[in-house]
């Protein structure tokens, strides 16, 4: 069958286009045969190729990428690895449990793989900040606390004139720390993880898989080769209908991000605060930002419902002015303080917010739908997908296989104008925290 909708993502990923220069891909040219194929390297095919060739060191794993590594979805992302849930569920705290142990396992891995591979990343271990500038905000941080109360967590509560010494800006009247989230670039460590793969690994790039022949030996062809295998991981998140699986499971919604150059030493200090920080807004609609330790700071603000999977320049260029006005409202000291990069990135989500995982077809397995938590969700849920699909048993395994399966969508025009209009609900509503 033909692969419909490949990844089309442009060369305006402020993370990737900062980094230095990584030489030509590595494009499949040949047609070769491998024991074991992943398709997608974000940290869901980066965690379950490097699993497969850990396990199976005697067998050959191919990692197949339609882009260059980091360019990619999860090299777009605003550079945070979440150890919590984002909402927690009052009414099921074993979920809760279970899934902040799989995040805390995926942080452990990775902070273990950035140190045996020195890959350079800006791997911060500052925690984040759940930051409210009006009373919806404020009130949805008194659940949070009570959620956190319940399981046990530990946390900071900070009043403004505590959060405004940490972060600079005094735009916010309340906020929660919690310690154990991981900020970091994520196009470079992305980029570093493909880079330090086990032997057994090959990884190419700018190589999308145009048609895919399934049955016993699954055949990939790319437009100047092909590779032929009989077991398969998918880690293709809302791209995966294109290769007949999973209709109607998966909306696609689009962030946007943009990316200042670095400050001045004079700006550095007319910001203030502690170092390097990350803020996610208290409510659905609001605004997450960076700053970085290359003293960058980066604004992630709106969100687009995607089904074609992208999203024009004209539609960037009037976020990126909407961008420009939430940065001037929030930090009025850097005046000459402007963007050097507005992107977006796809995002996959469910309706019931539960990831795809494990088998699919003969010889097929997913690692598919983070609902937005990429960076820890992907990394664990490939890990674990590898496992599985190599016959290993594991905790992480037995975690993941306790999640229910995607549930079916309406049909599309109901999905598109219940996406929207949820969009418009978020946004509308959240105020000063937008």
């Amino acid at each position: 069958m033909r692969v419909a909708k490949l990844p089309r993502d442009d060369k305006t990923n402020g993370w990737y286009e900062i980094l230095p220069d990584h030489g030509a891909p590595n494009v499949l040219n040949e047609n070769r045969t491998a024991d074991w194929v992943v398709v997608g390297a974000g940290f869901a095919g980066l965690a379950a190729a490097r699993r497969l060739g850990e396990l199976k060191p005697n067998d050959s794993v191919v990692l197949i990428e339609a882009q260059r590594v980091g360019r990619n979805a999860s090299g777009r992302n605003s550079g945070f690895i979440i150890d919590l849930p984002h909402n927690i569920e009052m009414d099921d705290p074993e979920r809760d449990f279970r899934q902040m142990r799989l995040n805390r396992t995926a942080i452990a891995w990775l902070s273990e793989l950035v140190r045996l591979n020195q890959i350079q990343c800006q791997w911060s271990v500052r925690g984040k900040v759940h930051a409210a500038a009006t009373t919806a905000g404020v009130e949805a941080l008194d659940a949070y606390a009570k959620g956190l109360d319940s399981l046990g967590e530990a946390y900071e509560r900070w009043d403004e004139r505590r959060t405004t010494a940490y972060l600079g800006t005094a735009h916010f009247r309340d906020a929660v720390w919690t310690p154990q989230n991981i900020l970091m670039q994520p196009a470079a460590l992305v980029r570093g993880l493909a880079a330090s793969m086990p032997a057994n690994v090959t990884v190419y790039e700018d190589s999308p898989v145009v048609d895919y022949e399934r049955g016993k030996t699954k055949t990939f062809a790319t437009e100047h080769g092909s590779i032929k295998t009989e077991r398969v991981i998918l880690a293709t998140n809302g791209w995966t209908p294109g290769f007949g699986y999973m209709q109607n499971r998966f909306v696609v919604i689009f962030t946007f991000g943009s990316l200042t150059r670095p400050l001045t030493q004079a700006e550095q200090a007319a910001l203030g605060g502690e170092g390097d920080w990350g803020v996610i807004p208290a409510t659905m609609g609001g605004t997450t930002m960076r700053y970085t330790q290359d003293k960058r700071l980066l604004i992630r603000k709106a969100v687009r419902y995607a089904p074609d999977l992208f999203v024009d320049e004209a539609k960037r260029a009037g976020i990126r002015r909407g961008h420009e006005k939430t940065f001037r409202e929030r930090f009025p000291m850097l005046p000459d303080v402007h963007f050097e990069h507005t992107w977006g990135g796809a995002m996959c989500m469910s309706r019931n917010h539960a990831p795809k995982f494990g088998w699919l077809d003969d010889g097929v397995w997913a690692a598919i739908c983070q609902n937005g938590v990429g960076a820890a969700k992907g990394t664990i849920q490939g890990r674990a997908c590898a496992e599985l699909a190599a016959g290993e048993n594991s905790d992480i395994v037995a975690d993941m296989l306790k999640f229910d399966e995607p549930t079916p969508l309406p049909p599309r025009w109901m999905t598109a104008i219940g996406a929207r209009a949820r969009i418009f609900k978020h946004e509308l509503f959240a105020g000063r925290d937008a």
